[in-house]
């Protein structure tokens, strides 16, 4: 029988203003095996800059693996306040980019816990956790990104079924793309990211009820930036983006793009699904 954990809101506020700095060299190595992993080719020469996203490979907490939690997470309360509500996911985001950071430079991110809030959603309680990165290389300043982590439930919802969600148009511009289990895994490691729904399916699919393997959503992000950046040719000056459902490995993951004045509207969805992600880059 499921519990309902105690969340103490205030105490969980209490995070709120803390930092903590990370450094990391950016090699060619990470981005040969970021280039592998999606398929893409380009330049790893010391100097060069490094794709859209290549940060998010960068300066992620080492926790031990003795330290994991049973979903694979590290356990709770370090940097992050100790939530304990057991679903975590990444909720969304938005990216200020003011230059690229270049292979052979350190890349530094300054993380600024700036939010705790709680709301009431149709499977229970939710918490969002806000934090800020400031990420620096070679003395300049690369980007600003805001990431919004949720914290949730798993009581079921009381309000009945909810209505299947319509299938996502297609844009003007399409792309298809593999989430095959192997891409999947190269990005988890690629990213230090030992969250179980992501390769390990016998435990997505039987403690946490999903049918499949979970697609990330850093790397849905990755993708549509990426995707913009090849649509019109340079990096976007911001970006966007936020998860609306979960997709899941097996099935093509189309990459969608709408031209909106200097902006594209972008969006993923498998085949015949909704949209799982929607995002906006602009110029």
């Amino acid at each position: 029988m499921l519990t309902t954990p105690d969340l103490d809101l205030e105490h969980l506020r209490g995070w709120i203003g803390r930092e903590e700095t990370a450094s990391e060299l950016l090699t060619p190595t990470i981005v040969a095996r970021l280039y592998a992993t999606l398929d893409r080719e380009g330049p790893t020469d010391d100097g060069a800059e490094a794709p859209l996203l290549t940060h998010h490979c960068l300066c992620q907490p080492a926790a031990p693996t003795a330290a994991l939690g049973p979903d694979g997470h590290p356990q709770r309360g370090g940097f992050l306040p100790p939530v304990p509500l057991p679903r975590r996911m990444w909720a969304g985001g938005a990216l200020s980019f003011k230059t690229a950071p270049r292979i052979g430079q350190t890349v530094t991110r300054r993380s600024l816990v700036e939010d705790v809030t709680m709301k009431q959603g149709r499977s229970g309680r939710l918490c969002f956790v806000t934090v800020t990165h400031h990420v620096s290389s070679g003395g300049r300043d690369v980007l600003t990104e805001r990431q919004d982590i949720v914290y949730r439930d798993v009581t079921p919802s009381r309000g009945g079924p909810a209505a299947a969600p319509p299938p996502a148009p297609t844009g003007e511009h399409q792309r298809s793309i593999s989430t095959s289990p192997e891409r999947l895994f190269r990005y988890s490691a690629l990213t230090f990211n030992s969250h179980r729904i992501h390769f390990d399916f016998p435990y997505t699919t039987t403690e946490e009820g999903y049918p499949g393997l979970v697609v990330h959503g850093p790397l849905q992000a990755m993708l549509l930036a990426q995707y913009a950046a090849d649509l019109r040719g340079r990096a976007p000056q911001r970006f966007r983006f936020r998860s609306l459902s979960p997709v899941f490995g097996g099935a093509p993951l189309l990459l969608n793009a709408q031209d909106s004045g200097d902006a594209l509207e972008l969006w993923t969805a498998c085949p015949d699904g909704p949209v799982a992600m929607e995002a906006r880059a602009e110029w």
